[in-house]
């Protein structure tokens, strides 16, 4: 694979193409959130079931990335990538044909799935590819894609429920993941990285550092993607908001974030990268008990700076992991850190958010998960490996 010095012509180019998968891989998995509201009234279920959605979808991501981190390099990152993109067209080309709400627990888990092989395998693939004193844009610039799919989804699903209903959505995803399959197969290179995952494994799970990433990742992915999840409920069964003024809120809300993305990556080199992941966990914790605790008229306030914070923590995550671990395992660590962390932290928390919606409140949900964000924000400290 060639190697690039600098962020520009063609190495930007290839840069902005897996910017994109990422946007898309993504942004398959948030679309349940805008249209869940829809769902939930079609079939008639609660607020935990349909937040359900998302353990199946979070459990099917969390071990493909487990998995991914062991035979990706052996199969081969690129291939992985392309069968990720035509499993992920072929789900989505069949979810439209859903008619028992039960059936989305089994797509749900495959697209998780899919989705899934696309990190572990991206990430040997961006710091192969670029110079290491370019890690840190080129990761920060590729994970920016994550918050700006996350800003538009809402608004993507209002614009296009305009024109089909929230089924044909899923049909729009199929038709680009199939030409993005295509596409990234004749414009990329291969990797394959050889190594015994048996023994790289025994020495990984060994390391302290793994699981205090693990643990922060959790944490962060909940107060993101777990309470993105569950917003739309929130806003509009719980506070009585419409629906289009509630993915507006929430499309908004994530918009700050798409500047911080990419901001981090251009100061990680400048400031203590420790420091700065402990400044995002600690506000982002502050920012989601705000949220659970105001009134409605500022609740959109303080999602607004939630998200901006929490959104700055996953490409410093990033970096950190690729500092932290040898080309050798990075696939494998990355893997196994967002296996612990999505399904959990993506899975699990919007299940018990739901849940709380159903038996309390979703504030008392909001303002537990807050708290416990915040007690975990000094765990970064415990990493030697950074400073």
């Amino acid at each position: 694979m060639e190697h690039h010095k600098e962020l520009k012509g063609q190495a930007l180019l290839f840069l902005l193409f897996l910017w994109f998968l990422w946007f898309c891989n993504l942004g398959v998995r948030v679309i349940f959130s805008p249209i869940l509201p829809l769902v939930e009234d079609e079939f008639a279920v609660s607020h935990a079931r349909a937040g359900s959605i998302f353990i199946f979808q979070s459990i099917g991501y969390g071990l493909s990335m487990f998995f991914s981190g062991f035979y990706s390099g052996r199969l081969g990152y690129k291939k992985s990538i392309v069968l990720s993109l035509l499993v992920s067209s072929s789900v989505c080309f069949l979810i439209p044909f859903v008619n028992v709400f039960s059936a989305f627990y089994l797509f749900s888990f495959v697209l998780g799935f899919s989705t899934g092989v696309y990190l572990p395998s991206v990430m040997p693939l961006i710091t192969e590819y670029f110079d290491e004193r370019n890690w840190g844009k080129s990761i920060a610039i590729h994970d920016s894609a994550a918050s700006i799919s996350i800003f538009s989804m809402p608004f993507l699903a209002l614009f296009l429920l305009h024109f089909v209903k929230w089924r044909g959505i899923f049909e729009v995803f199929a038709v680009i993941f199939l030409l993005s399959a295509v596409l990234f197969y004749f414009t990329s290179d291969e990797l394959e990285i050889k190594h015994s995952e048996k023994t790289m494994l025994g020495d990984l799970v060994k390391r302290r550092s793994l699981w205090i990433m693990a643990v922060l990742w959790m944490f962060a992915a909940g107060a993101n993607m777990g309470i993105y999840f569950i917003v739309p409920l929130y806003l509009t069964k719980e506070l009585s908001l419409g629906i289009g003024y509630a993915n507006t809120l929430l499309g908004v809300s994530r918009f700050g974030g798409i500047a911080v993305a990419i901001l981090c990556g251009f100061l990680v080199d400048r400031f203590s990268l420790r420091k700065m992941i402990f400044m995002m966990v600690l506000l982002t914790g502050i920012f989601t008990v705000l949220m659970g605790v105001a009134s409605v008229r500022y609740v959109g306030i303080f999602l607004f700076f939630q998200a901006l914070v929490v959104t700055g923590f996953f490409p410093l995550g990033l970096v950190s992991m690729a500092r932290m671990f040898s080309r050798e395992v990075r696939g494998l660590a990355t893997g196994l850190t967002l296996t612990i962390g999505v399904t959990c932290g993506g899975g699990l928390m919007p299940f018990f958010l739901g849940l709380s919606g159903d038996l309390l409140s979703f504030r008392f949900g909001i303002s537990i998960l807050g708290i416990a964000v915040i007690l975990s924000s000094g765990l970064i400290f415990a990493l030697r490996e950074i400073k």
